[in-house]
C-alpha cells in the first residue's frame, strides 16, 4: 500500500488545487488521474491509502470507477467530490461504499478534515 492520496479529477486545475492543499498540510500525494478509467489503473498500481475522486468525468464516471475499485478492494477508502445538484449520484456513491463526500467548491479545512480521517 502506498502512503498518500490518489487525486482524480478531469479538470487539471482541480487536481492542482487539491495537490496544493495536500502539500500545505503535509499530506503525501500517491498520484493523480484525469478520468475514472485511469483512476482504476492507478489504484491497482499504487494501492493508495485514500482516493479523492470527482463524480462526473469523461470516459468513466467517478461512480463507475468507485464500483470497479470497490470490486477490486472492498476496503478501499474513497472520498467523492461533487458539485451541488448531484445528490442522487452522491447517495449512490455512499451506497456503493464511498467513505465521505465533499461538495465543490469546497473549503480547504473541510477537505483536510475529511482526508485526515484516512491518512
Amino acid at each position: 500500500m502506498t502512503e498518500g492520496v490518489l487525486v482524480v479529477d478531469d479538470a487539471a486545475f482541480m487536481r492542482m488545487m487539491i495537490k496544493d492543499i495536500l502539500s500545505r498540510n503535509n499530506i503525501p500525494l500517491a498520484g493523480e488521474a484525469a478520468n475514472g478509467m485511469l483512476a482504476v489503473e492507478k489504484y491497482q498500481e499504487l494501492q493508495p491509502k485514500l482516493v479523492v475522486m470527482d463524480i462526473t468525468m469523461p470516459e468513466m464516471s467517478g461512480v463507475d470507477a468507485l464500483k470497479a475499485i470497490k470490486k477490486m478492494d472492498p476496503k478501499a477508502n474513497i472520498i467523492m467530490c461533487s458539485a451541488l445538484g448531484q445528490q442522487d449520484m452522491v447517495m449512490e456513491s455512499i451506497q456503493i461504499g464511498a467513505k465521505d463526500f465533499i461538495v465543490k467548491p469546497f473549503q480547504e479545512a473541510k477537505l483536510v478534515q475529511a482526508i485526515k480521517k484516512f491518512v
